[in-house]
């Protein structure tokens, strides 16, 4: 099973309304950007990519949390962000029971992650001639 098939199953297996919060979130976040990729992440968790790690959610007992990895980096002028305000990295998003899903802010949020993975991640990532073992000087290969 691909990961979006598991995150179909997740989702369906939320019978109440973490499945219906649970959907349109996902719905947001994949309508933000044509280039995310969905995939399955620690023992069944749901992750969105797009030059980096975006966000990771989770259904818990009693709210959805949508966790933002580069959270603390991104613009949040909605002021969507409601958990681990604390964090040097990570911002979370939790939704309860009622709670109505901002799509168009949600959205703006993921375009901002991803501004930030396309920025500051790309000036940190090693590219395969930065890894390669180079002789000492003097010494041939």
């Amino acid at each position: 099973m691909n990961p979006s098939e598991r995150i179909d199953e997740l989702i369906a297996g939320l019978t109440d309304w973490r499945g219906k919060t649970f959907a349109e979130l996902r719905a947001a976040i994949l309508e933000a950007d044509p280039d995310i990729v969905e995939e399955w992440k620690w023992m069944g968790s749901p992750v969105w990519y797009c030059d980096g790690m975006i966000a990771v959610a989770n259904a818990h007992k009693g709210k959805v949390k949508v966790t933002f990895l580069h959270g603390a980096h991104v613009p949040d002028p909605d002021k969507l962000f409601n958990a681990g305000l604390e964090g040097n990295a990570r911002r979370a998003i939790d939704f309860f029971e009622g709670d109505k899903t901002n799509k168009r802010a949600l959205k703006n949020l993921v375009r901002a992650a991803i501004a930030y993975n396309r920025t500051a991640l790309k000036k940190n990532r090693k590219t395969p001639a930065d890894t390669e073992t180079k002789p000492p000087k003097g010494k041939a290969a």
